[in-house]
């Protein structure tokens, strides 16, 4: 799979075609649309080192507790208004209180009792327990992310191990929940780290596989970190998708920032992306979303009734 990193420059469209054929043959020209919450915003003791959220950054972040539920409805009605597929709901800190999963669980019973959305919840470490909680509740999907290689997580963050991780994600499956979990790119990993991560997510045989850039936010330990440019974001972007190639692939943070004009053309490796920013960044808007998918001819795939019930 290294190999796929050291394509030539020139050859670089090659290889997105490549992974469009794969990406091509499992999803056709459909496209899934992502709506993120950021319920809980800063106040996290966690030292990752990119991220402006963490006890390691300065960054004058948003603080605030987890919002009332109302607020967590009311951003689900704006998902389903954008024709997004799935409605993420992310909270920072190491792992949520008994108190958070009960707050959650109740605004997830009561979306899913008004709309017809996918509910995927990004919560740090979880117990058994907790997914256990979270399923009964009707949240589709977990969020966590490997982020990177084992070998160089110690790099990135000393509160937590890449052994966490990995227990949280099996956590998640065992309560019969889906596993997105994805990574960071231009943290100053190696080749070898991107083909490590690349591997260990298909091994755990994850459902969706979210492919961050790293945006370097000033006040965080990597604020000048500089490693990315949009070819190398496309080459990051094949060797995901071909090392798995049934998996959902999603452009997530960052994207806008190292891909420039060129982000509608990552579709041709992914098949799904956010819309309407990130934690505590700005993204493209739904409207300029809707724009380009119709333009570049991909057909949005919303989340209807009758795929619960086919599902179900």
């Amino acid at each position: 799979m290294r190999k796929i990193l050291q394509t030539p420059e020139e050859e670089v469209w090659k290889l997105v075609r490549a992974a469009w054929a794969v990406r091509k043959k499992f999803f056709g020209r459909r496209a899934r649309i992502h709506v993120l919450l950021n319920a809980r915003s800063g106040l996290c003791p966690e030292d990752c080192a990119y991220c402006s959220q963490s006890s390691a950054a300065a960054t004058g972040v948003d603080k605030h507790p987890l919002v009332p539920k109302e607020r967590i409805v009311a951003g689900a009605r704006r998902a389903a208004q954008a024709k997004a597929f799935r409605y993420c709901i992310s909270t920072s800190g190491r792992g949520p209180s008994d108190a958070d999963i009960e707050a959650l669980c109740g605004a997830v019973r009561e979306i899913k009792e008004e709309i017809s959305i996918e509910i995927c919840c990004s919560l740090g470490l979880l117990s058994a327990e907790h997914a256990r909680r979270l399923k009964a509740a009707g949240v589709d999907r977990v969020n966590h992310n490997l982020n990177t290689s084992e070998r160089f997580h110690p790099e990135i963050c000393g509160t937590h191990t890449y052994a966490d991780r990995i227990e949280t994600l099996r956590n998640v499956k065992t309560a019969g929940l889906d596993v997105c979990c994805g990574v960071i790119a231009g943290m100053g990993e190696t080749e070898e780290d991107l083909v490590a991560v690349a591997s260990a997510l298909r091994e755990l045989d994850v459902d969706s596989i979210p492919l961050n850039f790293l945006n370097p936010i000033p006040g965080t330990p990597l604020a000048g970190a500089r490693a990315l440019t949009p070819l190398w974001c496309f080459k990051i972007l094949s060797l995901f998708r071909l090392a798995n190639p049934a998996k959902e692939v999603r452009v997530a943070g960052g994207s806008e920032v190292n891909l420039g004009e060129l982000r509608p053309l990552a579709l041709f490796a992914a098949n799904s992306l956010f819309v309407d920013g990130y934690l505590t960044t700005p993204g493209a808007s739904a409207g300029d979303t809707h724009r380009f998918l119709e333009e570049l001819g991909f057909e949005v795939e919303e989340c209807r009734q009758e795929l619960f019930a086919a599902a179900g």
